[in-house]
């Protein structure tokens, strides 16, 4: 374990039980470090397990086998600790998006008064000033997205996972909402686990990419993006940003077919 580890995964597998067939090993013997402050991209061919190692990380699954620890401390993060923000934005349509983003302080029972003041401050950073006594349906997609961001930032957590969060959202919308997230985690300093398909968001947002392959999920290669930060909308066409891509498509096409 690194000293600035703030998760770890020792050999962690995951096995479903089906009724035809018994059990269906979906991950096998996963090891993974994630440093502090870190920004992690999880990639890989559908069925490979992404989805399942985040949800184990985040301790919404339990492993078949294996162990987790979060700051050196066994288990995965309390949920005071840590945000999620899932694949659709999963909010409540009753609720206006000032109560949508506050509701994490109301089922931890934080202090209403400071989560309000947070709230406001969040909407702000993502851009959604004069949305707050709006409702879920009067938004676009990309900014109800943006909610559920704000939802997951509400008390400061030190880990965020995200699953695949902009993956049914067009092009522009999800560039856009990449230099967001970048800044978010500037601004925050948390660490962000984020699981996509798209090899281009994984090489604009990261610090590092984990390759998986499938039949089980297991880990195939990581690759350290060595970019500068901040990374703009123009970084996609520069050669280096090109090169990097180039080099996590081998390894993604390679984990693809073994």
């Amino acid at each position: 374990m690194r000293e600035s580890a703030i998760l770890d995964a020792d050999g962690v597998s995951k096995s479903y039980t089906t009724k035809d067939s018994g059990p269906h090993p979906a991950l096998s013997n996963v090891s993974l470090t994630v440093a502090k402050g870190e920004f992690l991209s999880i990639i890989g061919p559908s069925g490979c397990g992404k989805t399942t190692l985040l949800k184990i990380c985040a301790g919404l699954l339990a492993p078949s086998t294996g162990s987790l620890s979060f700051k050196k401390r066994p288990g995965p993060p309390r949920p005071r600790s840590m945000g999620v923000v899932f694949q659709t934005p999963a909010l409540l349509p009753w609720r206006t998006v000032r109560d949508n983003v506050l509701l994490p302080a109301i089922i931890q029972h934080a202090d209403r008064k400071a989560a309000e003041v947070r709230a406001v401050e969040l909407l702000e950073m993502l851009n959604l000033a004069g949305t707050a006594d709006k409702y879920p349906f009067q938004l676009s997609g990309g900014m109800q997205q943006r909610v559920a961001i704000a939802r997951s930032l509400l008390l400061d957590p030190e880990i965020i996972f995200m699953d695949e969060p902009f993956g049914a959202l067009d092009a522009m919308t999800r560039e856009k909402l990449n230099i967001e997230v970048q800044n978010v985690h500037a601004r925050t300093g948390a660490t962000i686990i984020f699981v996509t398909h798209n090899i281009s968001e994984a090489v604009f947002l990261s610090d590092r990419i984990v390759a998986m392959s499938a039949g089980p999920g297991r880990i195939s290669s990581i690759v350290t993006v060595d970019l500068p930060r901040p990374r703009t909308a123009n970084s996609y066409v520069l050669p280096e940003f090109r090169e990097q891509e180039r080099i996590v498509r081998d390894v993604f096409d390679t984990a693809a077919t073994s």
